[in-house]
């Protein structure tokens, strides 16, 4: 199957840190996919890249053939924090890009009015962001995005900062909605539940610096109940994504461990002239085999399979 989206050998730096390593990822038509890993591992920079909101260090991000140079109404985009305008109605939030667009009054309304009653919304058209729940603003800016009628919807963390309940139904409501309007799909969540119960495929990504570690497919049926939650096939690949996310949380923890000891010895080295610096190592002496058994002692991780590399890092 042809790709919608094609992202070829992307990479973000910021300065001298990489924060997404070069990054290949094919997105069919009509794919719902959920973006999972740590915080800090590139999945919002990938997902702004995609937007056209940022830009990639090298690399490409093709759409329909055509590559992304900035934003356009093609791709919707839905954040996580609340992006209405104050001053607009909820009606006119979702006419805000068909205003833009020069787009009769007429149409715009019917449009709007279409996309509002799809989010549940219906008899709030004239209400202001400040009267409506968090819930309920996130409906508004779905029905806004989805009011452009984008190729693809582009959504970072959007449910979350709701409570568990009202997240759960947000959930049932945009899977109802995509299943209706067959749009692509591209879905950040720290969440694995919410991950495998929205997504046709599962992206988990590595520590920093990003990378793609797996690409699952869901093999759950649609139209998807929140009762699919309980069955076995959903809980064994819960299972299998937990542990993929720990993976790359624990190699976070033990990178983010090791620059910490790489700084610890070359300051014991500057103040007691006796350890030498890893860069400055040409043999292992006495202070070294006792500096590696007191960081192993107050450090276990660094026993583990992932810790070896780790070690070599670190020059432990």
């Amino acid at each position: 199957m042809a790709s919608t989206l094609t992202i070829r050998g992307v990479e973000r730096r910021f300065d001298k840190t990489l924060a997404l390593q070069a990054t290949d990822l094919a997105v069919a038509e009509n794919d719902f996919i959920t973006i999972l890993g740590p915080s800090g591992c590139g999945k919002s920079t990938l997902l702004r890249i995609v937007a056209g909101l940022d830009h990639p260090t090298a690399g490409e991000v093709l759409l329909d053939g055509r590559a992304i140079h900035g934003p356009g109404a093609d791709r919707g985009m839905v954040f996580q924090s609340y992006t209405l305008f104050p001053w607009l109605t909820v009606r006119e939030n979702v006419c805000f890009g068909l205003v833009e667009r020069g787009m009769p009054r007429a149409q715009q309304l019917e449009i709007a009015d279409a996309f509002l009653n799809k989010v549940g919304l219906r008899g709030f058209e004239h209400h202001y962001p400040k009267q409506l729940s968090g819930g309920m603003q996130q409906r508004t800016a779905i029905a806004r995005a989805l009011a452009n009628g984008p190729r693809m919807l582009l959504m970072d963390e959007p449910f979350g900062a709701l409570d568990p309940q009202t997240r759960e139904l947000m959930q049932e409501l945009l899977l109802g909605i995509w299943e209706a309007e067959k749009k692509t799909v591209l879905f950040v969540t720290h969440d694995i539940d919410e991950a495998v119960f929205m997504g046709g495929r599962v992206v988990v990504m590595s520590a920093r610096p990003g990378r793609i570690k797996l690409d699952r497919t869901v093999e759950l049926p649609h139209p998807r109940h929140y009762s699919v939650k309980t069955t076995p096939a959903f809980a064994e690949l819960k299972a299998e994504l937990t542990e993929q996310v720990r993976d790359a949380l624990s190699i976070a923890e033990l990178t983010s461990l090791a620059n910490r000891i790489r700084f610890l010895r070359s300051w014991l080295s500057q103040l007691l002239g006796s350890l030498p610096a890893p860069e400055e190592m040409t043999g292992r002496n006495e202070a070294d085999k006792a500096f590696d058994k007191l960081v192993k002692s107050r450090f276990p991780m660094l026993a583990t399979k992932e810790g070896e590399l780790v070690r070599l890092q670190a020059g432990v």
